[in-house]
C-alpha cells in the first residue's frame, strides 16, 4: 500500500503548510461478503467494498478530524482546508497530541499471521451454511430453523503522521453461525452456535456448529421457573466472557480519568481471588484482535491486567495516559472519523484446573447460566442485573432447564469469588472459560 502511504503523507504536508502544527491520517479499505440461508434457500447475499480516509490536524492543543470516502484531488484539498479551519476554533484539549517519535514502534514488525488471502465464493459459503442447517435440523427434537449465516471480510489499513509514523497492515476474518428451534406451539425454544477465526481453515466444521446449535435448542425444552433465592451460579463459557467485558469497560483509561468507573480507585488492589489472571495479548498469532502496534503507532504489549487477583494496569491511549500521568502500552484504537481511544485486544481469563462438571459437582443447589438478556450493568457503581436462562443444579447434577430469571449482584462482589474452569476456547476476541460465582441473587417466581 505504498501509494496509499504516499497519499497520506502528502495530505499531512498540505495540512502543515496551511497552518497545522501536527497531523495524522488513516486510510481503511474493506471488502466483505455475507450470506444467510434458511430452510434450503439463500435468503440474502450481500457484498460490500469501500474505503474511507480520515485526517486529524492539531494546532497547539486544538484538534479536529475530517473524513471522506472521496479521494479525488479536489475533495482532499477541501478536506485539508476544513480540518485546519475547524482546528483553529475548537476548544483546547490539554492532553491531545501525537506520540513522540521515540514512542513509535521501531525495528522489525512482528508477523502475527493476521491475513488469509482465501476468499470463498458465494457457492462455497452456501454449501457451508447448508451443511450447518442440515446438521441442526437432523437433531432429534429440532423442528425449525432460523437459518445459518456465513461471512468473511478483509481490511487494509494505512496510517501516517507528522511524527514519522508510516505503517500498513491487513487483516481478515471469517465467521459462521446457526440458529435452530426445538419443540412446537408455545413450548418452542431457540438456541445457536457460532465460530469465528482470522483464517478460514481455523473455522470449526460447519456441520458441527449446526449440530451443536440444535442440541442446545433441544436441551432447553420443558423449561421451568424457580423460586427466588441466593444461590451459587455457574456462567457457561458462552456467557462468562461478558463479565470479562464488563471488567474491560471498568479499566478503560477514559472512564478512569473521568471518574466514571467503579474501579477508579482500585489500582493495585486485590479485586479477584489469588491465582486469577486476566490477560490482554495483542501479539497472539491469528488472534481475532491482534495487532503489532496500536492506532497511535506504539508497539503493542502483552500484559496481565489482573495479576494474581490484583488490578495491575489500565487500558490507555496517549490522551488518557497523559491525563493519568502514566505511559501508554499500545492499546489505542480509532476510526477514520474519531480520535484514538483505549481498547482491549485479545482479552481472556486464564483457565483454572477444574472442569465445568467438577465446579457443578460441588454445588448442592444452584444455576447454570447459558444465556443472558439485556444490559443492566452500571459501570459507575458496579451494580449488575440481567435476565437469564439456563439449568437448575441439584446435588451436583444439571437437572432441568430454567427460564425467566434475573441474576443480580455487584461486580466488585462477583469478581472476588470468581473461580474459572479449564474450558477456555479462543472464539470471540474477549474470551473466558466457564466460571463459578459463590452467591448471586436469583429473582424467579
Amino acid at each position: 500500500m505504498s501509494d496509499t502511504l504516499n497519499l497520506l503523507q502528502d495530505l499531512i504536508k498540505k495540512a502543515k503548510s496551511r497552518g497545522a502544527d501536527a497531523a495524522d491520517a488513516v486510510r481503511v479499505e474493506g471488502t466483505s461478503l455475507s450470506l444467510t440461508y434458511r430452510l434450503g434457500e439463500v435468503e440474502q447475499l450481500e457484498r460490500s467494498e469501500g474505503g474511507d480516509l480520515g485526517l486529524r490536524v492539531l494546532i497547539g492543543k486544538r484538534q479536529a478530524i475530517v473524513s471522506t470516502s472521496d479521494t479525488s484531488a479536489k475533495s482532499l484539498d477541501e478536506m485539508v482546508e476544513r480540518a485546519v479551519a475547524m482546528a483553529r476554533v475548537v476548544p483546547e484539549d490539554e492532553f491531545a497530541g501525537l506520540a513522540d517519535p521515540e514512542q513509535l514502534i521501531s525495528g522489525d514488525i512482528p508477523d502475527l499471521d493476521m491475513f488469509d488471502a482465501a476468499e470463498p465464493t458465494a457457492k462455497q459459503m452456501e454449501e457451508m451454511a447448508r451443511a450447518a442447517e442440515e446438521a441442526g435440523l437432523a437433531v432429534n427434537g429440532v423442528t425449525n430453523s432460523e437459518g445459518a449465516s456465513v461471512g468473511f471480510g478483509k481490511t487494509k489499513v494505512a496510517m501516517a503522521a507528522s511524527n514519522g509514523l508510516a505503517h500498513t497492515y491487513s487483516r481478515s476474518g471469517f465467521n459462521l453461525s446457526a440458529s435452530l428451534l426445538a419443540g412446537s406451539g408455545t413450548e418452542m425454544e431457540r438456541d445457536w452456535d457460532y465460530t469465528g477465526a482470522v483464517w478460514l481453515e481455523d473455522l470449526r466444521d460447519a456441520a458441527d456448529v449446526g449440530k451443536t446449535a440444535g442440541e442446545y435448542a433441544v436441551r432447553r425444552l420443558g423449561s421451568k421457573k424457580v423460586p427466588s433465592a441466593t444461590l451459587p451460579v455457574i456462567y457457561d463459557a458462552r456467557v462468562a466472557k461478558s463479565l470479562v467485558g464488563h471488567l474491560s469497560g471498568a479499566i478503560n483509561g477514559q472512564s478512569v480519568a473521568r471518574g466514571t468507573s467503579f474501579l477508579k480507585d482500585s489500582m493495585g488492589e486485590q479485586i479477584f481471588s489469588s491465582g486469577v489472571n486476566i490477560v490482554d495479548d495483542p501479539l497472539r498469532k491469528r488472534g481475532l484482535r491482534s495487532a503489532p502496534f496500536d492506532d497511535e503507532g506504539i508497539a503493542s504489549t502483552k500484559m496481565n491486567v489482573i495479576d494474581d487477583g490484583r488490578l495491575a494496569t489500565w487500558f490507555l491511549d496517549l490522551r488518557s495516559a497523559r491525563q493519568l500521568g502514566l505511559q501508554s502500552r499500545g492499546h489505542a484504537s480509532r476510526g477514520v472519523s474519531s480520535p484514538p481511544h483505549p481498547s482491549s485486544s485479545n482479552l481472556y481469563l486464564e483457565p483454572g484446573d477444574k472442569t465445568q462438571a467438577q465446579l457443578i459437582g460441588e454445588i448442592d443447589k444452584g444455576i447454570l447460566i447459558t444465556e443472558l438478556i439485556g444490559m443492566g450493568v452500571n459501570q459507575v457503581t458496579g451494580d449488575y442485573s440481567r435476565g437469564a436462562s439456563g439449568f437448575w443444579i441439584e446435588k451436583g447434577e444439571v437437572t432441568f432447564p430454567v427460564s425467566e430469571l434475573t441474576v443480580a449482584g455487584n461486580l466488585k462482589d462477583m469478581f472476588k469469588t470468581i473461580e474459572p474452569a479449564n474450558d477456555l476456547v479462543f472464539r470471540y476476541g474477549t474470551d473466558s472459560p466457564s466460571i463459578r460465582i459463590a452467591d448471586m441473587a436469583i429473582a424467579g417466581t
